[in-house]
């Protein structure tokens, strides 16, 4: 295969030394005051500072964003009545029936999902209730039951006693927003503005595409004003992002799926013009480059359910252009009369990817033997770890809530 095969890539590799004392705990008071380290094509570096991003930028080029917006995931129920029962944490992960996200926050009385169950070993059978107080409605009964194992996950039924009440509404109102792990704090009151995009808007990730975090609606108006063409995508985030590569090669991490939605004016944009793609987040990258290889899988008639982790490694030269492969896309969107294309992805991306769509991109700095620093190091030509070391050595602040990059 022309494309090479990262499998045998050990994730080792990838370690580097993160002191906690550089862990962004909490995000600056104005979102765009953070510093961006910027690696130009060469590989230099310079240090800028995020509201000077539309200067960076050229004024022809396409800035596409994730838009998704993260749910109060975390339900934390007691067993039994008392007070002093065991407490059961559910964490909702992606729905089952109704599996569309739309279909299932709009459900009145009830709907399943699969989700991750803390204290597992203490819910052996039958109900989990609690109250909830929802706006406008008083009190509710959300009841919740196992319905089946799946591996270490499991698909929990929720049922209420209100069917003017909608599954968003009780969530809304139950559930907690699940900020990352490696904060290593609770939630709290600040993070339900703090964790969100300004631009967030569509229900459905545990995670916030934390590289748009740093937007403002006054630099959304600077970018206009210099003329950059702004899109939106979703890809809805989940739990396996904070999952780390465990095994001793990369071709031993099985790859999380994750639902991606695209309208057709973006993926008529892609195929129209020749400008330059400045991904938002890495969640904007995979989705951006899903869109190529299902457009590949499109040529070829194969099923655009979902997109296998290994298939850009694996089909093989020679390929198409990217008007192409949206093209072919389009095609079936047209054919089919539908103004959304939806799937589902498992792609890596990893050193010996050949980027498709993306040129550029806006992310954090991120975990160490983590899938996102894997897809920064194809992006950079392996050179990842001398932008890593510059940051340390000059404090810049990691992970969710810390600085940002511009990938150029």
């Amino acid at each position: 295969m022309t494309m090479t095969d990262p499998r045998l890539i050990s994730i080792d590799d990838f370690d580097y030394p993160l002191p906690d004392s550089l862990i962004a705990r909490h995000p600056l008071a104005k979102r765009d005051e953070c510093r961006l380290m910027v690696r130009r094509a060469d590989g230099a570096l310079e240090e800028r500072i995020f509201s000077e991003l539309p200067g960076l930028l050229s004024p022809d080029d396409m800035l596409v964003m994730n838009n998704t917006r993260v749910i109060n995931a975390r339900l934390r129920f007691r067993k039994g009545s008392d007070e002093h029962g065991a407490r059961i944490e559910v964490f909702c992960l992606e729905p089952v029936a109704p599996a569309d996200y739309e279909r299932s926050f709009a459900s009145h009385g009830g709907c399943s999902w699969r989700c991750f169950v803390g204290n597992s070993k203490k819910w052996k059978d039958g109900a989990v209730t609690m109250a909830v107080d929802v706006a406008g409605a008083g009190m509710v009964t959300l009841a919740a039951r196992r319905l089946e194992r799946e591996g270490a996950s499991s698909v929990i039924g929720f049922e209420w006693d209100n069917p003017s009440v909608t599954f968003s509404q009780i969530i809304g109102a139950a559930g907690e927003l699940p900020i990352p792990p490696y904060l290593n704090r609770a939630t709290e009151e600040s993070d339900i503005d703090d964790y969100q995009t300004v631009y967030s808007r569509i229900q459905g990730s545990v995670a916030a595409p934390t590289a748009g975090l740093h937007f403002t609606p006054s630099l959304f108006e600077t970018l206009r004003k210099r003329g950059i063409d702004l899109r939106e995508l979703t890809l809805h985030v989940g739990a396996g992002t904070f999952q780390p590569v465990k095994a001793d090669t990369i071709g031993g991490h099985p790859m999380h799926s994750e639902f991606i939605s695209v309208g057709r004016e973006l993926i008529e944009a892609l195929a129209e013009t020749s400008r330059r793609v400045v991904a938002v987040g890495t969640t904007s990258v995979r989705t951006l480059e899903s869109l190529y290889w299902l457009g590949v899988k499109a040529s070829r008639g194969e099923s655009l359910d979902e997109l296998p982790q290994w298939y850009p490694y694996e089909c093989g030269e020679p390929l198409m252009s990217r008007k192409e492969a949206m093209g072919h896309l389009l095609d079936i969107m047209y054919r089919e009369g539908s103004d959304v294309f939806t799937a589902d992805t498992r792609i890596i991306i990893a050193p010996g990817y050949k980027y498709r769509v993306v040129d550029a991109m806006v992310t954090n700095f991120h975990q160490p033997k983590s899938t996102l620093l894997l897809l920064v190091s194809a992006f950079t030509g392996g050179d990842w770890r001398k932008m890593y070391e510059q940051a340390m050595a000059d404090s810049f602040r990691f992970l969710s809530y810390g600085d940002a990059c511009l990938l150029l």
